[in-house]
């Protein structure tokens, strides 16, 4: 078997619905297969893969592992030569798979590859390429300046070697993430794909960012405002720092004080809720229970002539495909003031974020 998709899924059911149903469309010309393991999600995840999947091997843990361990059951059961390691809430092109084995095939110590990651707005992920954190970046990081955090020295459409790449999308043969041993059950979430990623780089192989094809990812990094997301996020990095570099006293300090101002402040995201001036739907004929659950007139644009800014664009994902949709939601996002929810193919919800903080909503009808 060519490629093993691995999905990790907790509490995410409607997003890994959509997902699943892009990467169907995604190997469905490969020799590959799709390994979801659930940590234990209180919601109907497990019944809905099943139901809607029943070519989808279905791991269910009997409790939360976290990130790494989690990942690490499903590899174990993995049959493809090269992984994909993706997160519940992305959605992939048809084309993203074949072009990352076309790249991927010939290259000599191959590590791992990411791609071009956007949020639900459009916006470019700069989590996507990453150098490696040494301290004075992640510092620099932690009061907001994450200039030398990000690698920019590979245009976000370009192809070049990157150190770190992020854990939401994760492509490489099963022998390498097999040496590294998987992911470092030490780390429940967050810093576990710096470390592989590093451990990966310190081994000699190369690690490539691939900006040629494009994936969204609902979830973007999240704030550092947040305060359990710091918490998290910094308490990672210094795992990741007692394990590969000395032990930093300045930037144990300098966290631990960081994560008490953000306490203090109870600092919130800035911005208000959109108003939506109309809603917009991307698809060839009119949905009826579209207009009843949203309560408003719906307009029908198939050809997009008629956007403006503050609409909502709902695209069907039964009159397009997911690369236009992708290409779509990129395109518009930077050009236009507008958000976006998808129509999965045979659903009765539509989904979508209109920002990296939040996973966004789904409404659903009967």
């Amino acid at each position: 078997m060519k490629l093993s998709v691995v999905i990790l899924n907790y509490n995410v059911r409607y997003f890994l619905e959509l997902c699943l149903k892009s990467v169907q469309d995604a190997i469905r010309n490969l020799d590959a297969e799709i390994i979801v393991v659930d940590n234990d999600s209180e919601d109907d995840s497990c019944s809905m893969v099943r139901e809607l999947f029943p070519n989808v091997v279905l791991i269910q843990n009997k409790e939360n592992f976290g990130f790494s361990k989690g990942n690490n059951i499903a590899v174990k059961e993995a049959k493809g030569e090269f992984l994909c390691i993706l997160n519940p809430d992305t959605v992939v092109a048809e084309d993203t798979f074949e072009k990352l084995l076309q790249f991927s095939e010939n290259k000599n110590r191959l590590g791992i590859v990411g791609c071009k990651l956007i949020n639900g707005v459009g916006k470019f992920l700069p989590e996507s390429k990453r150098n490696i954190p040494y301290v004075k970046a992640a510092l620099l990081k932690l009061i907001g300046n994450s200039n030398s955090y990000y690698a920019k020295h590979i245009e976000e459409e370009g192809v070049g070697e990157v150190d770190i790449l992020v854990g939401a999308f994760m492509f490489m043969r099963k022998v390498v993430y097999q040496e590294m041993n998987g992911f470092d059950e030490d780390y429940f979430m967050y810093g576990e794909d710096i470390d592989l990623s590093y451990k990966v780089f310190k081994s000699g192989y190369s690690n490539y960012y691939f900006g040629e094809t494009t994936v969204i990812h609902y979830k973007g990094e999240s704030t550092l405002k947040d305060q359990n997301y710091a918490r998290r996020f910094y308490g990672a990095m210094q795992i990741f720092y007692r394990k590969h570099f000395k032990k930093n006293i300045l930037f144990d300090l300098l966290v631990w004080l960081g994560i008490k101002m953000i306490y203090i402040l109870r600092l919130k995201p800035k911005g208000k809720p959109k108003k939506v001036s109309q809603y917009v739907f991307v698809s060839k004929e009119e949905s009826v229970s579209l207009k009843r659950v949203l309560k408003k007139n719906v307009v029908l644009d198939y050809n997009m002539k008629h956007i403006k800014a503050n609409d909502e664009v709902i695209i069907d994902a039964n009159a397009l495909k997911y690369k236009r949709i992708i290409s779509i939601i990129e395109k518009l996002g930077t050009q236009k003031n507008v958000t976006f929810k998808i129509l999965p193919k045979k659903s009765n919800y539509i989904i979508g974020s209109d920002n990296a903080i939040n996973r966004g909503e789904v409404l659903k009808w009967d």
